[in-house]
């Protein structure tokens, strides 16, 4: 097994349990207890694990309970579109990503793409690109600093996103519908959201398939406005007709 796909699979193993050993790690992916620790080492610079003594667990992140649950939900789900979503990013191009579970991990997935610009309110998406060492950008957005999601937030920031302008605005959402689109729970999320929005030239939202057919209470952006909807399974043929009729595309893992 080559070194990124056995990397690839213990981080999916951790993410799994959230905490393991070496020794299962090496029975799991048929490896010396050598090659997985310098694995964990690896790993754990790039903030993809957390290194503990004899094995490993999910990185700490930091934030309240909310967030962190939400990071162990649907993880395999999360995942898969994490991956699909970051073999669409290009060298040398310019990312706003927003805050939430599916971002960071997504974020995570960065690390494979080299030189990026990549502009956040999301202090723990700062701090994964930060150390992806992988010759990437960073601009972390000023604001009200929220504990809740780790994150800044407000009119500050609002205004801070018009500092810019990028390729891609990647958003992961809370709810979405065929009547009102992409839409979130929280005010101030949304107001980041489509502030980015207004200053990127296309529109990716990442969604698991949990969040289909519900109802949030502040819209972000129209099914027309979707550039790219990055999920685990197909949305409702709704969703994806909008979507396509608007000349907008559904990525799906393969």
């Amino acid at each position: 097994m080559k070194i990124k796909e056995r990397q690839s699979k213990l981080v999916e193993i951790v993410r799994r349990r959230e905490k393991t050993s070496v020794d299962e790690l090496a029975a799991l992916l048929d490896a010396s207890r050598e090659t997985i620790r310098r694995d964990l080492t690896q790993l754990s610079e790039l903030g993809k694990i957390q290194k503990v003594h004899g094995g490993a667990r999910m990185p700490r992140v930091m934030g309240e309970e909310p967030f962190k649950q939400r990071l162990s939900e649907n993880v395999d789900a999360k995942m898969a579109i994490a991956s699909v979503a970051a073999s669409l990013v290009a060298p040398g191009e310019t990312l706003f990503i927003d805050t939430g579970s599916t971002t960071l991990l997504f974020a995570e997935e960065l690390a494979k793409v080299p030189d990026l610009t990549i502009i956040t309110n999301s202090t723990e998406i700062a701090r994964t690109i930060a150390t992806a060492s992988n010759a990437s950008r960073v601009f972390l957005l000023g604001g009200e600093f929220r504990t809740d999601n780790s994150q800044t937030v407000g009119t500050m920031a609002a205004a801070h996103i018009r500092s810019f302008r990028a390729h891609h605005a990647i958003l992961t959402v809370g709810a979405m519908d065929a009547r009102s689109g992409a839409m979130d729970f929280n005010i101030e999320e949304a107001q980041i959201a489509r502030a980015m929005i207004d200053q990127s030239e296309t529109v990716t939202v990442l969604i698991d398939s949990s969040k289909f057919g519900k109802l949030a209470s502040f819209e972000v952006c129209s099914l027309a406005g979707i550039d790219r909807l990055v999920s685990d399974t197909p949305p409702p043929a709704e969703i994806r007709d909008a979507i396509e009729a608007a000349g907008g595309k559904v990525f799906l893992p393969s």
